[in-house]
């Protein structure tokens, strides 16, 4: 097999394969086993354990950082097919500062930083929980996790909107909150952040109960904005569901797409 169709058959490999093929669905199993060993490793370290058990989750970070690599390396080596209209070195950099790319980049950085930087190990502790960011290598191999950022991307512009207004509503009610109630309990509105920790909290109906208004004009305002919290926090989670109902639904036109609508098998 030539260098060309060893690099193409690569590339096929690490990327969505035809189907049928198994040695790509061989590779996508085997890395989704292992980001999720990874994140179930990073949640027992949190866990007083035995030396012996310790070292184990190390070797597990050595090899899994190892083949992380490889794959970074080798989807860096053949970037050029994923853009096949580009030059080699505008698709290679195009890549590299794609989202999945520093998803893939962000998740082994922090195991090379020591080799090269001196650094706190307070740093370097808090430093290794980017490698949770590994768990989002799973949109590439999954389907589920694949819709979940498509609808978060076709829905992004009617998602922000959304949220601004939220975030404006809350910014205006915790400083009307603020001023309010600051007077009455100056040692629990101290600032206007304590205003918007409390309307995060009414907002989202959570309710913890630190920081609430003691005053009748505090009050009605909690009433007021509790209620437009039930309608607003709201929004966002019908423009994801609209999304994904929105998504099923093409997918199935496409699929039916393929199929012969009199005898119903499927169309080469």
């Amino acid at each position: 097999m030539k260098g060309v169709q060893i690099k193409e058959r690569i590339f096929e490999i690490i990327e969505k394969g035809k189907d049928g093929d198994i040695a790509s669905k061989i590779f996508d199993d085997f890395i989704i086993g292992l980001i999720c060993i990874n994140v179930f490793s990073i949640f027992l370290e949190t866990f007083s354990i035995e030396k012996e058990v310790s070292a184990v989750f190390k070797w597990i970070e050595i090899i899994s950082v190892i083949i992380f690599t490889i794959e970074y390396l080798l989807r860096l080596w053949t970037a050029p097919l994923l853009f096949p209209e580009k030059s080699k070195l505008i698709a290679t950099i195009k890549y590299i500062f794609s989202f999945m790319a520093l998803i893939d980049l962000f998740a082994i950085l922090p195991f090379y930083f020591p080799f090269f930087i001196k650094i706190d190990l307070r740093i370097l502790r808090a430093l290794r929980l980017i490698r949770l960011f590994r768990l989002f290598k799973m949109n590439r191999y999954t389907k589920a996790m694949a819709n979940v950022f498509d609808v978060l991307r076709n829905k992004s512009r009617e998602l922000i909107s959304s949220i601004f207004v939220v975030f404006i509503l809350m910014l205006i009610s915790s400083v009307f909150m603020y001023t309010i109630e600051s007077p009455v309990q100056p040692e629990v509105f101290k600032n206007g952040f304590s205003g918007i920790w409390w309307a995060v909290a009414t907002f989202t109906t959570v309710g913890y109960g630190d920081i609430y208004p003691v005053t009748t004009a505090g009050k009605i305002i909690s009433m007021i904005m509790a209620i437009l919290g039930i309608a607003l926090v709201a929004v966002p989670t019908g423009i994801i569901s609209s999304g994904f109902i929105e998504l099923n639904t093409k997918e199935k036109d496409d699929a039916e797409k393929h199929y012969c609508p009199y005898c119903g098998r499927k169309l080469d």
